[in-house]
């Protein structure tokens, strides 16, 4: 049986004499799912090298090792395609996704997806791990994207997103000129009863939250600089569409002509920015993607 990279945890003077389940929940913060999972496994929890019950107390100095399973992503088609890498780890995977990609394969769309190439790099070094985003773009939306390398991993950067610990920040173009230099938009988002792939404003919603900065307003458009509270399904498109700019290019929630006149065929939206703390280092991370030259090449046009 063969294992990821263990998570590891020395222990320090402050917690000598803890049982070593209260190491693993409090100190180490696997959830009761996870740990479940790896008390199954031969070597899933050793300390000092030797399996123990979580019912032992630790002492100071006892090193404490949890493994996990590796695990393949027998479902996805390895496939020889280019992989913009910005941060690599034996943790985490840091890309730089490209406009129309998808991120994993669906129903219809199996082959040329993020996930295809991933995987295909993986294999290529040997390496059996199981594709895990820990979050989503959209198809045409490009930028940076946040791959885990095992469940413990997806898990902790999962958390930090719902505790809204997570940096997220998004360069959008719009249309129209800003009245404020930067602000808030407050309104709940729900799928249209008529049309379950479009997303509306509506007060029964979900609650969501995104706040912007104009970086540069333009003679009808603007560059905006824009941070999630939330992460709703198109939830900045809906919500720039709601203030009255709505991104260029976008065909579902935007102006038509904008999609025949924009050479780029997307919608001008970039995830420039990623930050959250490293689940086993503990060390703050913060990843950039530049603007990709489509919307390098639209922002042009419009000044």
């Amino acid at each position: 049986m063969s294992y990821y990279e263990p998570i590891t945890y020395i222990v320090p003077e402050g917690d000598d004499g803890l049982e070593l389940k209260a190491i693993l929940r409090r100190r180490m913060a696997l959830s009761r799912k996870l740990l479940s999972r790896i008390k199954l496994t031969e070597e899933g929890i050793t300390v000092n090298g030797e399996r123990r019950y979580t019912s032992v107390r630790v002492k100071t100095g006892d090193v404490v090792e949890v493994r996990m399973e590796e695990e393949d992503s027998e479902d996805i088609l390895p496939q020889d395609l280019p992989v913009d890498v910005i941060f690599e780890d034996e943790h985490l995977l840091i890309v730089n996704k490209p406009a129309g990609t998808i991120v994993h394969p669906t129903t219809g769309h199996w082959s040329n997806t993020l996930a295809n190439g991933v995987v295909h790099m993986w294999q290529q070094r040997g390496l059996r791990i199981r594709f895990r985003p820990v979050h989503r773009l959209d198809r045409e939306t490009s930028g940076v994207l946040a791959i885990a390398k095992n469940p413990y991993v997806h898990q902790h950067i999962s958390e930090q997103m719902k505790a809204g610990k997570v940096e997220k920040e998004y360069t959008a173009l719009v249309r129209g000129h800003m009245e404020h230099p930067e602000g808030t938009v407050d309104a709940p988002i729900d799928r249209n009863p008529d049309s379950p792939h479009y997303r509306i404003v509506t007060p029964s919603g979900y609650p969501s939250v995104t706040h912007y900065r104009v970086v540069e307003q333009l003679e009808d458009a603007a560059v905006l600089a824009i941070r999630l509270e939330t992460g709703r399904t198109h939830q900045i498109r809906v919500h720039m569409a709601h203030l009255g700019h709505p991104l260029i290019g976008d065909a579902m929630y935007g102006i038509p002509e904008d999609r025949e006149s924009y050479p780029g065929g997307r919608h001008a939206l970039h995830a420039s920015r990623l930050g959250f703390i490293h689940p086993v280092f503990r060390t703050p991370l913060v990843f950039e993607a530049p603007l990709p030259a489509d919307l390098e090449a639209l922002l042009s046009r419009l000044r």
